[in-house]
């Protein structure tokens, strides 16, 4: 297993950033949080996961090792692949999942597009007695109203991807009142979707 990858970031992506290592480019997927603190000609160490299927070998990258680890134990509920796990990470932090999974939060799993409401509840019944208790005790998100916080990790990506403060802020805007149209098509809790649409906004450099 490759546990972390060290060096020079050549690309950035939406979806993926490309880490120069001993010469050789890895494609590493992450999400856009993980995304957003990395910047191209820069130094990057990112916790990583490889996942080998029978046609491809995909690396995922994260921030750190909470997050890598908790990607690989979503993976151990029926149903869920390193495309919704990763997902799952791009919605919501390890800490977060956690409360969810402790208060039973079944409304706040499904903002995770690709989550209904039975997969939600198979999730938490698989992971109750696996991720842990969260730090700083059990919080009932539902109550609290938290929310995956998109409009940061949005502004951040685009930060990343070489766009000014000024424009990062004007897509985001422009994202939320698409958002608040009745016939939009976006989804809150699909981060990789609203960071598309936002690109869309700005248009080409």
């Amino acid at each position: 297993m490759i546990a972390h990858v060290h060096g020079r970031v050549t690309a950035v992506a939406p979806d993926s950033v490309v880490v120069e290592v001993g010469g050789v480019g890895l494609l590493v997927q992450c999400a856009p949080a993980t995304i957003a603190g990395l910047r191209v000609g820069q130094s990057a160490q990112l916790a990583t996961s490889l996942v080998v299927r029978e046609d491809s070998l995909t690396l995922y990258g994260f921030a750190d090792d909470d997050e890598r680890q908790t990607f690989e134990l979503v993976q151990t509920v029926s149903g869920v692949g390193p495309r919704l796990a990763q997902a799952m990470l791009g919605v919501h932090d390890p800490d977060s999942l956690r409360r969810i999974v402790a208060s039973e939060d079944l409304a706040s799993l499904t903002q995770v597009p690709g989550i209904g409401r039975k997969g939600a509840q198979r999730i938490v019944l698989e992971l109750k007695d696996k991720l842990g208790a969260p730090i700083g005790g059990v919080v009932d998100l539902r109550a609290s109203g938290q929310r995956g916080g998109w409009q940061e990790q949005v502004h951040g990506a685009l930060l990343g991807l070489g766009w000014s403060a000024r424009e990062a802020d004007e897509a985001v805007t422009g994202v939320a009142a698409e958002l608040a149209a009745s016939d939009s098509d976006l989804d809150a809790g699909d981060v990789a979707a609203l960071l598309r649409s936002a690109l869309r906004m700005l248009g080409p450099r």
